[in-house]
Order: C-alpha cells, then structure tokens, then sequence
C-alpha cells in the first residue's frame, strides 16, 4: 500500500505532581493522587514508544481517564460537577502553534487535550503501518481501523467536552471547532485511501474506484476549505497536503471514469477524462514540490518520490495511451473540449468514525474518598495560577524529522 499521510506534531504538556498537601486526608485519597500521576506519565511515554499498539494505548488511556473523571463528574452521575474539577492548572501546546502552551485551570481541559493526543497517536500509528512496503491485509484493517477510531475520538470531544470547557479555545488553537472539524475529515478521507487501495488490489469495477475517489477527494477539499481562514504561518504546510491530496484523487476518480467510459464504447469522452486526470495529476506533482519547500509543523519528506504517487502517474500514461490507440484504431470519435462531469456517488466503502466514550469513572472513587479532599485546607497563595509565557518541553517523537523552524510566530 506504501501510503504517505502529513503529521502534525503531538501536543506537548507540563509535567502534573497532583501533589495537594494538607487538601488530601486519608491514604486512600492520597493513593488516587499517586495513581493518577503515574497513569498520566505512563501515557505520556507511550505515545512516543513505537513498540506501543492499539491495545496497550486503549488500557493506559482507560486508566488515567477513569481515574481523571472523578475531578470531572461527580459521583451519583447527576449534572452537577466534582468539587475538584478546578484544583489543578494544566499546561498543554497546541499542534500548530509552536512551544508557547496553553493554560487552563480545569480538569476537563486535561481530559480535552490528552484525549486529543490520543487521537493524533492512532493517526501516527495508522501512518507508520500504512508506509510499510509489503504490508499485510490484517496491517491495512487495522491502518483502517486506527483512522476510524482517531475521527470518533476527535468528533466526541468537538460534540460532547469543548463545549463544556469555561474558557473557549482561541483562534487557531486545536481545541477551536475548525481544526479539530479538519482533523476529523482528514481521519476519514485517510481511511478512504485504504478502502480505495484494496478495492483497486481486489480489481473492483472502476466505476466504485472512481467514485470513492471522487468523494475522497470532496473530504480533502473540504477539510482545506475548513483551515482557510486561519493564519497561513501555521497551517499553510498542513493545508499544501489536503489540496494535493484533493488534486491526487480528482485524478484518480478521473482515470478510473475514463476506464468506465472505454468499457462503454465512449472513446472519445474516456480521453477527455484521462486527459482531465493527467491535468490534476500535474498539479498534486506541483503541489508536493510546493509542499517540500513549506514552511511549519510536519514532517520533511518528498511525497512525489513515494511508491504510491508515482504508481498513479504511470496509470494514467498508460490508460490515456490505451484509449488513443483505440480510439485511433477502432471508434474514431470526437474528443469533447469540455471534461466530463464527475458526478460520483460511491454507494459502498464510505467512511464513518467509529463513536468513542470515554471509560466510567474509577470504582476508586467513593464519597468517603472524595470527602478526604478538604478544600478548607488549601493554601491562600495559589502557586498553581497560569503562566502562560512558560515554554513546554516539545514531545521528542521517533518518527518524525521536523524542519529547523517549526516553531511560528503569533502577532
């Protein structure tokens, strides 16, 4: 399959002691304490392990999430929040903004952040198994599944958790309804991608090929359409990809329409619309260059140079050269100036998130715990209050190489 995905940076975060002195009461409180601190920096250290897969990230994840919600929620489930929901600052930056994070005191900012992380490893996963060159039908589901997962784990936190959050997300930042809207149809149009591989390994009719093109190319379109109206410094590199890969597969859809066409003795038209293709082809090769030489968060690679790039190239040579000579040969049509219509609908292999929960709250805690958090015995002088100008530590990650200047200056 040999697929190349752009990859935004992980978010990185300060370090949380959940060291309250003189709040925390009873060893059983206390213990909660020590629990969740080590259940967020064993997360944390997965998501830059590449020995890390879909299962142990789930556990470690459901563990400190379960574990969080008792700062969240409150016990009997009702609307009404914890007690400890505002008792601790956390610190996190954003994927596009460079080092300079992003400090609320609310529990349910940590639960939104990490829970975003979460969500960027399964698309990092999903990219590291899908660049494999001999990659195995199980390998390709579970690329599919990771990507899936990533959209519903996006999805539930812009429906159900941002919402909730006292302060709302600045312009730009990830927990701003238009990027993580970006993320998610990013997640669908990539697991499309693999559903297009298998259909064309599996020579399914060229009419469904270009028609899952064709809508994989309107996800790519209206996932850039979603980012335009942010600051080209930090998304411009992010926003080349989703344009190229738009242009990638218009091409694809009209190759495959043009075979659809031949098989329907419509020479002619078949190469008008390869000629179409060859036209989006050339722009996506444009565009990767342009990529390249961009500026900002994401990966330094040559997407033009990767086996699944130039695959489509060749393709589209051949099936034009094919339908010339038949054309030269046998139907002698007209070629019509204007390109076909692309009005595709794929009735099979489209792509939906799959729904995410976060895990019920920790059997840990019980009114009796919670009662051993004595707020009365918090100290007058807040240390905790935000620093927003602080500078958190990038996430040292394995398999990515950003360019020197990645960090970007906000006027």
């Amino acid at each position: 399959m040999t697929h190349w995905f752009h990859r935004n940076p992980l978010k990185a975060t300060a370090p949380v002691s959940f060291n309250y002195y003189g709040v925390v009461t009873s060893p059983a409180a206390s213990k909660i304490c020590s629990d969740l601190r080590s259940s967020r920096a064993r997360l944390l250290e997965l998501f830059t392990d590449l020995s890390c897969n879909p299962e142990m990230m789930k556990n470690a994840a459901d563990s400190y999430f379960s574990l969080l919600q008792g700062f969240i929620n409150s016990l009997d489930e009702s609307t009404q929040e914890s007690k400890l929901r505002y008792i601790q600052n956390f610190k996190w930056t954003d994927t596009l903004q460079g080092q300079v994070p992003s400090a609320q005191q609310d529990a349910v900012f940590e639960l939104i952040s990490m829970g975003f992380n979460v969500a960027l490893w399964y698309t990092k996963y999903a990219s590291r198994l899908a660049g494999k060159e001999n990659i195995t039908e199980d390998e390709a589901k579970e690329v599919h599944r990771s990507l899936k997962v990533a959209a519903g784990i996006f999805k539930h936190l812009k429906e159900s958790h941002i919402p909730k959050l006292i302060t709302p997300a600045e312009k730009g930042r990830d927990l701003e309804a238009r990027l993580i809207e970006a993320y998610v149809i990013q997640c669908q149009a990539e697991a499309q991608e693999v559903t297009i591989a298998r259909a064309i390994e599996l020579k399914h009719a060229p009419g469904l090929i270009a028609a899952l093109a064709y809508e994989t190319a309107n996800f790519y379109q209206k996932a850039d359409h979603t980012l335009s109206s942010l600051e080209p410094a930090y998304s411009a590199k992010w926003r080349k990809y989703l344009h190229l890969k738009m242009c990638f597969y218009t091409a694809y859809a009209y190759c495959y329409h043009g075979q659809t066409l031949l098989a329907s003795d419509k020479c002619g038209e078949a190469i008008r619309s390869l000629q179409e293709a060859e036209k989006f082809y050339a722009k996506a090769e444009a565009l990767c260059k342009e990529y390249g030489e961009t500026k900002g968060p994401g990966p330094t690679v040559k997407p033009s140079g990767h086996l699944f790039f130039r695959k489509l190239g060749n393709l589209v040579k051949n099936t034009l050269e094919k339908c010339q000579r038949e054309n030269g040969f046998i139907y002698f049509q007209k070629v019509p100036t204007e390109a076909p219509q692309l009005e595709l609908k794929a009735n099979y292999g489209l792509v939906e998130p799959v729904p995410y929960e976060f895990p019920p709250m920790s059997a840990h805690w019980t009114p009796e715990t919670l009662a051993a958090f004595d707020l009365t015995k918090r100290p007058k002088d807040d240390s905790a209050k935000s620093k927003p100008e602080e500078v958190v530590k990038p996430v040292k990650e394995p398999d990515i190489k950003p360019q020197k200047d990645t960090g970007c200056s906000i006027s």
